[in-house]
C-alpha cells in the first residue's frame, strides 16, 4: 500500500443508510470522486479501506456512501475517525507549489539566517494561506506571499522568510 495521506475527519453519521459527513482538509474535495476507495481509522497505521460507492456535495460539506456501512450504527461508530487517501491518487503540482503535508514541519529561517522555529499548523484564509511558526520567541503567523516567503527548500527541510514590519 501507497502512503496514505490525512486528508479529513468524519464529524457525523447522516440518516439512518449508514452515510458518513467528512471536515475535508483538501482544498479540491472533488478528488474523491475519481477515488474507489478511502482509508480510515484513528491513525494511518491500522487505517482500514471502505470502497466508496457515492461522494456528495452539499452546503459546503462533504457525505461519503461506504460499502459496508449500511446503518446509523456502523456509521456512528466512524464518527470521529481520520479519513485518508493514498498519495500517489494526488495530482502533480506546480514548481512553485506545495501540499501542506510538504510545508508543516520546516524550519523557518530569516534571510539573514536566524532560527524562527518551525511550521506547526497552516490557516486557510482564503486568499492566501497562513503558516503558523512556533518554537522561537514568540508564535509568527507569516502569510504565504511571495514578500514574506522568500525561498521553500523541501529537500533540507527549511523555509526562508523576510519578515515585514510588524511580523
Amino acid at each position: 500500500m501507497s502512503t496514505l495521506i490525512h486528508t479529513g475527519k468524519i464529524v457525523k453519521s447522516i440518516g439512518l443508510k449508514g452515510r458518513v459527513k467528512v471536515h475535508s482538509y483538501m482544498e479540491s474535495p472533488q478528488r474523491l470522486e475519481s477515488l474507489d476507495e478511502v482509508f480510515i481509522g484513528p491513525a494511518k497505521k491500522g487505517a482500514l479501506p471502505f470502497r466508496v460507492n457515492r461522494v456528495g456535495h452539499t452546503r459546503g460539506a462533504i457525505s461519503l456512501d461506504l460499502e459496508g456501512v449500511s446503518d446509523a450504527a456502523s456509521s456512528k461508530a466512524l464518527v470521529g475517525f481520520n479519513l485518508y487517501i493514498p498519495a500517489g491518487s494526488l495530482d502533480e503540482l506546480e514548481s512553485d507549489e506545495y501540499y501542506w503535508r510538504d510545508i508543516l514541519g520546516l524550519d523557518v529561517l530569516t534571510e539573514e539566517g536566524r532560527i524562527l522555529g518551525q511550521i506547526e499548523d497552516i490557516i486557510p484564509t482564503g486568499s492566501n494561506d497562513v503558516y503558523v511558526c512556533r518554537g522561537g520567541e514568540r508564535e509568527i503567523l507569516l502569510p504565504a506571499i511571495e514578500e514574506v516567503i522568500r525561498r521553500v527548500d523541501i529537500e533540507r527541510g527549511v523555509l526562508v522568510v523576510r519578515l515585514l514590519e510588524g511580523l
